[in-house]
């Protein structure tokens, strides 16, 4: 008598507990925030010959004129030139200064308020997707900062938008956005505590050096974690020469022929046992016969894009004997004062400096 009074009981319990976990699960599904360590990439692999091609507007209402001056925001030296790609900053890490090499370019607000804080919106210069947001200021030298990807497969090209007053609260990561959405405020949010009336819009692109770099710098115990999205893993063209490019062709910015058409500032031969995730994802900045082991030659521009690479000949890889690496070809015009540090001439003999191991190590993990 008793076990069938249980029986009837099991009757509705089991499906009343089986609903209960379904709905639960689906509201916490509901109710958590989408993850912002960014996009889930592909497994990398050849991705055959397509380009990246994308047109590109202004990220803010300034229009970018590398002779118009008054449009970028200089550091405190007051020099316009370090607004720009390419110059070397001074930065203080703990009681040590270093050089720092300027990826991107400082765009000035049009506006400002009556403490002279930016009140510019920023907007996507490009179709694209949301990759990545750091939405907590403290967390990076960039501050509140968006990373956008343009183009299809596993190669794709990046922009990057730094020092955000405040990001759209529409925005999340894996979003799908058109040219000229918005995107947020522009500000002067950073650990380095830039200074309001100092306020601008730090604006990159560039490639991703390797998608495995997330594993390389939790093996390095760092911190904070930007996943794949760290400023060190996304390896910065001038921004400038992308709207000059278009202006020169004609048309959208083609990523592999005004790379192909870079001179490099210099060359470096190095041993690795299979192909390089870079490579893998940019197979048409890979020239000739396909690698499988040995040694491969990389040309490189002067904050350490590679340009192209292919197989070492017979001379070069004798050249490298036990060595693991050494540095050719170096362009000192090229190369200007290389922010990096990443190839250094001592007494006469170019080779990497302790910045250029760490770009290697990232490169080849």
């Amino acid at each position: 008598m008793w076990l069938s009074k249980y029986r009837i009981h099991l009757c509705w319990l089991v499906p009343l507990l089986i609903f209960d976990a379904v709905f639960f699960a689906w509201l916490w599904k509901r109710l958590s925030p989408p993850p912002e360590s960014g996009e889930s990439l592909p497994p990398a692999g050849l991705v055959g010959d397509q380009g990246i091609i994308v047109e590109f507007a202004y990220p803010t209402e300034q229009q970018l004129d590398r002779w118009n001056t008054g449009v970028f925001q200089p550091t405190a030296s007051g020099r316009p030139e370090s607004a720009f790609y390419g110059s070397v900053r001074t930065v203080q890490i703990g009681k040590r200064l270093f050089s720092s090499f300027h990826e991107g370019v400082d765009i000035a607000p049009l506006k400002r308020d009556k403490a002279g804080r930016p009140q510019d919106a920023v907007f996507s210069a490009a179709d694209g997707e949301v990759v990545y947001l750091n939405r907590i200021a403290g967390n990076s030298n960039y501050g509140k900062y968006i990373v956008l990807a343009h183009g299809d497969g596993p190669g794709r090209l990046y922009t990057l938008y730094a020092h955000l007053d405040r990001i759209a609260p529409a925005l999340r990561t894996g979003l799908k956005i058109g040219q000229g959405m918005d995107l947020g405020m522009m500000g002067f949010t950073s650990t380095d505590h830039i200074l309001p009336d100092h306020g601008h819009l730090h604006f990159e692109t560039g490639l991703m050096l390797n998608a495995r770099f997330q594993q390389w710098f939790k093996r390095q115990k760092l911190s904070p974690d930007h996943g794949n999205y760290s400023g060190w893993n996304l390896i910065g063209i001038d921004p400038l020469s992308v709207y000059e490019w278009q202006e020169e062709n004609g048309r959208e910015y083609d990523l592999f022929a005004a790379l192909h058409a870079m001179p490099p500032a210099f060359e470096i031969v190095l041993k690795t046992p299979h192909q390089l995730d870079f490579f893998r994802r940019y197979p048409q900045l890979w020239q000739g016969a396909e690698f499988k082991a040995g040694a491969m030659v990389i040309a490189c521009s002067e904050n350490g894009l590679p340009l192209s690479g292919r197989l070492a000949s017979k001379d070069e890889t004798s050249e490298l004997g036990r060595k693991n690496n050494f540095v050719r070809c170096v362009d000192p015009s090229i190369l200007g004062r290389n922010g990096c540090r990443l190839v250094v001439n001592d007494n006469g003999k170019w080779r990497l400096g302790a910045e250029g191991k760490k770009w290697l190590a990232m490169l080849v993990y």
